[in-house]
């Protein structure tokens, strides 16, 4: 379970804060053509509110709070919703750290592959060292891999032999997955790539996946994780 709202700049840097060495946020396109930092495609779920992300103006999206009420009531209210620029900021005051930048398939969608990577291509270029672009969607990274301007990484949906065959097509610098979705035992598949596994909270657990050749690991639970407290 998290311990600050996703996808707010009181959750990122706190995790840079305590030492992680990557973050990972989500990205959305708005009608002002602005990538804002959120996972879902509406504000239902983070603020409340039914209001779409991908139809509404940045002014009126920054003026709602993402503190998530559901899960903390108003503990951390308010929260503006970031965006991409306030966390390249942030970046800069980190230069150590890394940040995977998942583009959601919303917007993908709703915008088409190419309008959405080649805005987003150009305003990630200039943090090439420290960004990699992530997303389910095989065409939006196969259009990124063609560009070689950033680092990428593939989201399977399901480790089965037909995505593997996909990954050896795309050759990503990084595989991604859900560690649930995985075999309980064994290497898991070799290639260009490394593994990074999110949904980990459990310490003892990412050291048994490392065992298994998996170098990344994403985690809800920063301060648990680092401090090797949980088992």
């Amino acid at each position: 379970m998290t311990r600050r709202p996703e996808n707010t700049l009181l959750a990122l840097e706190n995790a840079l804060r305590l030492g992680a060495n990557a973050i990972e946020f989500d990205l959305q396109l708005n009608l002002d053509n602005d990538f804002i930092v959120i996972h879902d495609d509406t504000l239902l779920r983070t603020a409340g509110v039914r209001k779409s992300v991908l139809s509404n103006h940045t002014s009126d999206l920054q003026s709602i709070s993402v503190h998530q009420p559901d899960r903390y009531r108003k503990t951390f209210f308010p929260q503006t919703i970031p965006l991409l620029h306030d966390v390249l900021k942030l970046l800069d005051k980190y230069p150590q750290a890394k940040a995977f930048v998942e583009i959601k398939e919303e917007s993908l969608t709703h915008w088409g592959i190419e309008t959405v990577m080649q805005q987003l291509l150009t305003e990630l270029a200039p943090y090439d060292r420290q960004c990699i672009l992530i997303s389910f969607s095989f065409a939006a990274i196969a259009y990124a891999r063609a560009q070689n301007i950033l680092p990428c990484g593939w989201v399977i949906k399901k480790y089965q032999k037909p995505y593997q065959l996909q990954a050896e097509r795309l050759q990503p610098q990084y595989l991604i997955c859900n560690y649930h979705k995985l075999p309980t035992r064994g290497k898991l598949w070799q290639g260009t790539w490394q593994w990074l596994l999110y949904d980990i909270k459990q310490t003892k657990k990412a050291q048994r996946l490392a065992q298994r050749g998996v170098s990344h690991f994403e985690t809800g639970d920063i301060e648990t994780i680092l401090n090797g407290t949980s088992t």
